[in-house]
C-alpha cells in the first residue's frame, strides 16, 4: 500500500513540474518598459480612504492598501490584489487592466460598534502608467462576509455590491 502511495505523490509531482513548462503562464506584457518597479501613494476606495504601495512586475500590478473607513469610529481596513493588462490604448503602457482584491469592502455598525467587513471581488480598471506615476480609476463587483449582531439579526447580507476606486501614487 506504501508503494502506491509514494507512485501516486511521484505522478503528482512530475505533473506539476510539467506544467511550470507548459505555456500556462500568461503574457509577460509589461517587459521592457520604463516604469518604476515600486510607487507609493494615496487614494479612496468607498468609503475607505488609504495609502497604497504598488509594485508593478511584468505580468502586471500587485498593490496593497491600508487605511480607515470614513464612516462611524474611523474603523482600518485593508485590501491587497492584482490587476493583469487586458488591452492597452496608448503609450506608457496606458489602458485596461482586469483584477481582484480581497480584504476589507466595508464598515457597518454591530451591537454600538463599527466592524470592517471582509470581502472580495473582481474589478476592471483604466490605469495611466507612466515611469513617473501609476493613477487608476477602477469599478468592480464584490462580496462580504455577513455580519449578525450579539441577538443574531442580520446586519449585512452577502450579496454583491459594487466597489469604485481611485488611486495615484508616484514611483520611489
Amino acid at each position: 500500500m506504501n508503494k502506491a502511495y509514494s507512485l501516486l505523490v511521484f505522478a503528482f509531482i512530475a505533473s506539476a513540474a510539467s506544467a511550470q513548462d507548459s505555456g500556462f503562464l500568461p503574457e509577460a506584457k509589461l517587459t521592457g518598459a520604463d516604469i518604476a518597479t515600486l510607487n507609493a501613494g494615496a487614494g479612496f476606495t468607498q468609503k475607505l480612504i488609504h495609502l497604497n504601495v504598488e509594485w508593478v512586475n511584468p505580468y502586471g500590478i500587485a498593490y496593497a492598501k491600508a487605511g480607515v473607513f470614513l464612516n462611524g469610529d474611523k474603523t482600518f481596513g485593508g485590501q491587497v490584489g492584482f490587476r493583469y493588462p487586458v488591452h492597452f490604448t496608448g503609450k506608457d503602457k496606458n489602458g485596461y487592466y482586469l483584477g481582484a482584491y480581497a480584504g476589507h469592502i466595508e464598515s457597518k455598525e454591530v451591537d454600538g460598534d463599527y466592524e470592517s467587513r471582509l470581502g472580495g471581488g473582481v474589478d476592471l480598471a483604466y490605469v495611466m502608467l507612466s515611469k513617473e506615476r501609476i493613477s487608476t480609476f477602477s469599478v468592480g463587483i464584490g462580496a462580504g462576509e455577513e455580519l449578525t449582531d450579539s441577538s443574531g439579526h442580520t446586519i449585512a447580507e452577502t450579496e454583491p455590491k459594487i466597489q469604485f476606486s481611485y488611486t495615484l501614487s508616484i514611483g520611489l
